[in-house]
């Protein structure tokens, strides 16, 4: 089922055209602030993998990947759902060295995706990756790391300001960590995730949410997350919070990827057993690739949080049903 929420009195600040200037802008201005921030090299990355390659995010584990036949090479492919495991072959393949990484423009179709104001089957995300040592697989490199992509943001906000004044959203450097299990505790009488995340973020403007796979006391996780990428104790997602929507935004998702020991644990813990023989895994079990840590960055959400949308339709080209295309031009809400 799809949603669209339309906030009272919502009018875009932005025309069409500066619209377009401004995303490319923020894109641009981002991608400079961010590499340089955590000493990152873009390259470029594929929009489908091999079926069989096990280098497919599995998402939460239900999401089918649109996939198609190659007559000329005899396979089958996946168009990707996000960049996770081959970013971190990648690294390998490239001979990346330690405190180094790489970043990418990730396009993905998620088609069970269920629509709203931040939700799309279209995703476009900078992807990235960089070498870490194993002394550096901890929670306090983990949230070096955030501070920094925390500072990148605000710093290409402010510099949005000065190119568009008529912007007015403030974004907040303060980043406030809290686990998962942590924030069950902190709002007993929220059931969702969601709820949880909105509520914390309307008392922290700026917040990390950190352990997200593994189940809680509750017997539920707070979210779902595949088994073969992130180590679910060393993992987070990074939001900020969205005054137009009145919600908490999820910007990033990322992570101190898995190492052998932790992958043997999780892929048990899922039932994903089936995935040891795959190549990836394999590489991955038998120690030969490097320890990183990675993660995805929205890029029409950073742009729509920056601008002050509702709706990420605003900013990036979709397939939307008739319900929302409706309810959105009668609001004067103008979908790309």
């Amino acid at each position: 089922m799809n949603h669209v929420y339309i906030p009272e009195g919502y009018r875009p600040v932005l025309d069409a055209y500066d619209t377009q200037r401004a995303i490319a802008y923020i894109k641009e201005t981002f991608q400079e602030e961010f590499s340089k921030a955590l000493n990152l090299k873009r390259v470029s990355a594929p929009l489908f993998v091999t079926e069989n390659s096990g280098l497919n995010d599995n998402l939460n584990g239900y999401e089918r990947p649109v996939s198609f036949d190659i007559p000329a090479v005899q396979t089958d492919a996946q168009v990707v759902h996000s960049l996770a495991k081959w970013k971190r072959l990648a690294l390998k393949r490239y001979n990346f060295t330690i405190g180094n990484g790489l970043y990418t423009d990730m396009n993905a179709i998620r088609r069970d995706e269920e629509l709203d104001n931040i939700h799309s089957i279209y995703v476009d995300q900078w992807d990235w990756e960089k070498i870490i040592t194993r002394e550096n697989r901890n929670l306090e490199y983990l949230k070096l790391i955030v501070c920094a992509i925390v500072r990148a943001i605000c710093d290409t906000n402010d510099r949005l300001h000065v190119r568009y004044p008529q912007l007015r959203t403030n974004l907040s450097r303060d980043v406030t960590f809290i686990t998962t299990q942590e924030l069950e505790d902190r709002y007993p009488e929220l059931t969702s995730s969601s709820e949880r995340e909105s509520a914390f973020l309307r008392e922290h403007q700026t917040a990390c949410i950190m352990q997200i796979g593994g189940k809680l006391r509750s017997g539920k996780p707070h979210d779902g997350r595949a088994p073969d990428y992130d180590d679910w104790n060393l993992n987070c997602d990074i939001f900020f919070w969205d005054p137009v929507l009145n919600r908490a935004l999820e910007i990033s998702s990322m992570g101190i990827r898995v190492d052998a020991q932790s992958l043997d644990r999780q892929l048990r813990e899922a039932g994903c057993d089936d995935r040891r023989e795959l190549p990836f895994h394999k590489m991955l079990l038998n120690n030969e690739l490097p320890l990183t840590i990675g993660g995805g960055i929205g890029q029409s959400r950073l742009a729509m949080l920056m601008m002050g949308c509702a709706h990420i339709g605003e900013v990036q080209s979709s397939i939307w049903d008739a319900e929302t295309v409706e309810t959105c031009a009668n609001a004067g809400i103008p979908l790309l």
